[in-house]
């Protein structure tokens, strides 16, 4: 039986680096922000429910949906955050399902789901167990400002618009501390495949 790994951590704490670790391992990633942009894309039912909350001026000349003003709009006011989650998270969950069924579970004895919200939408409820990749918010928020090109108020407001993490450290399963080089992080996730295997949590011992 597939067993799920729900793998979670506040933005730009290195979830990316632990996707491509566990790729590298074989082991199928399904990407929820990835979902979450698919599902914004002209035509599907995403894209008609936030034009219908939102309005036409989301749109590109395009008409898709200028993700952008989008962000700014939710990161601005915490009630458009909720109501952009109440559309959208139903929608992700369906097609992560979707995406786990197509998995083989003899082929396939784990899958990781990469959810940046998994304990703010109650996901975890979907996982068999949880990993959370925890950063200080000074590393996250240098990272941020970045990766994104972000003033420190912009990046601070995408930071604490998620569950703060001593909350999220309370609810995960597993947590590792990403304050080193990537190769440190990988290195921390080959012991916890090794962990997770010695207990058997996926049928691999």
């Amino acid at each position: 039986m597939t067993k799920i790994l729900g793998l979670t951590g506040g933005i730009a704490s290195g979830k990316s680096t632990a996707d491509v670790f566990f790729r590298e391992k074989q082991i199928p990633v399904i990407d929820c922000d990835q979902i979450a942009h698919d599902i914004l894309n002209k035509g599907e039912k995403g894209y008609e429910l936030v034009l219908k909350q939102f309005g036409m001026n989301i749109l590109k000349s395009d008409q898709s949906i200028n993700r952008s003003a989008l962000g700014q709009i939710v990161f601005d006011d915490e009630k458009q955050l909720e109501s952009l989650n109440r559309i959208t998270h139903p929608l992700i969950f369906q097609e992560i399902q979707a995406k786990i069924a197509l998995n083989n579970p003899s082929k396939n004895s784990l899958v990781v789901v990469d959810a940046p919200v998994l304990f703010e939408s109650n996901g975890q409820k979907y996982c068999d167990f949880t990993l959370l990749i925890a950063i200080p918010e000074s590393l996250q928020m240098k990272r941020l400002m970045l990766r994104d090109n972000l003033s420190k108020g912009a990046a601070l407001k995408r930071i604490r618009s998620q569950m703060p993490l001593s909350q999220k450290e309370k609810l995960a399963d597993f947590v590792i501390n990403n304050t080193g080089t990537k190769q440190d992080l990988k290195s921390k996730l080959e012991q916890l495949l090794l962990e997770i295997k010695g207990e058997d949590l996926y049928g691999m011992s």
